[in-house]
């Protein structure tokens, strides 16, 4: 149990240290018994996320005299600086590759070139006053309720990658990738179903009208995944941390639209 134990922390450790700007400074052990608890952890990392998320936003939205705009300005901002940015230059990658239309191997290729295409600069800008956007009608719209779906994003597309990670081939047999997925291990279906039963439960026991916010984006989490695995796969051969991160960011900017879709329409 101990040993458990500590390989649940490590792996926790791991995750922050790889995916998010929170400092932690200890050389941590890499081998496939720490890295396949930082697979199992992956959607308690999304949970520290919004957890985070919802934190900042309740305190400028309580205690703050800042507009809405402000507000969601405020937490754009810290969506980035909490990941570091990582995902977002795995998105120029992917785009820049993406939008070159040659063939796989070329592509991977484009995707290690350190340079910035005009395709990924385009996708870039897009994205992310198209996030502002979202985040600012969710902040505009914001209820109590609100505070607990927020957590629901980054939980999610933490799950969509680690589930990447499980199941899809690499395309590179090296980089950040091919490093994760040797913690790979079959019962990981069991232990991200354990996930989505106890928040799932939790959120029934909290608000039983959430639970098909909850539900709805559960789902759409699925189907975007599946799509974008396809479109990864075919376009790339397989997964890279370009990939992953793009993916990641992709997913959860669906489940945003998502989420203010239902707020908006069911006025939670």
């Amino acid at each position: 149990m101990l040993i458990r134990l500590m390989g649940v922390m490590i792996g926790v450790c791991i995750n922050l240290q790889f995916f998010t700007s929170i400092p932690v400074r200890k050389q941590l052990p890499m081998n496939r018994f720490y890295l396949s608890y930082a697979l199992r952890t992956f959607p308690v990392l999304g949970l520290v996320q919004g957890a985070i998320y919802a934190s900042v936003l309740y305190v400028l939205q309580s205690y703050t005299p800042f507009s809405d705009l402000i507000i969601a300005f405020c937490l754009w901002l810290l969506l980035i600086i909490l990941s570091g940015g990582i995902h977002l230059d795995g998105l120029i990658d992917t785009s820049d590759a993406y939008f070159s239309y040659t063939v796989v191997e070329e592509r991977l290729e484009i995707m290690k070139d350190p340079r910035v295409g005009a395709f990924g600069v385009l996708v870039l800008i897009v994205f992310l006053i198209g996030r502002l956007v979202i985040l600012y009608e969710l902040v505009r719209l914001a209820g109590e309720a609100i505070y607990v779906l927020v957590i629901f994003v980054p939980f999610l597309g933490k799950m969509l990658m680690g589930t990447y990670l499980q199941l899809m081939p690499t395309a590179r047999n090296n980089g950040m990738a091919h490093l994760f997925q040797q913690g790979a291990s079959r019962f990981f279906g069991f232990v991200y179903g354990f996930y989505l039963l106890v928040i799932g439960t939790g959120v029934y026991f909290l608000n039983v009208d959430l639970l098909v916010f909850y539900l709805t984006l559960t789902i759409t989490m699925a189907v975007a995944g599946y799509t974008l695995a396809g479109k990864v796969k075919k376009n790339f051969g397989g997964i890279t941390g370009d990939t992953l991160g793009a993916s990641s960011e992709g997913v959860e900017f669906v489940l945003w639209i998502t989420l203010w879709l239902l707020h908006s329409f069911a006025m939670v």
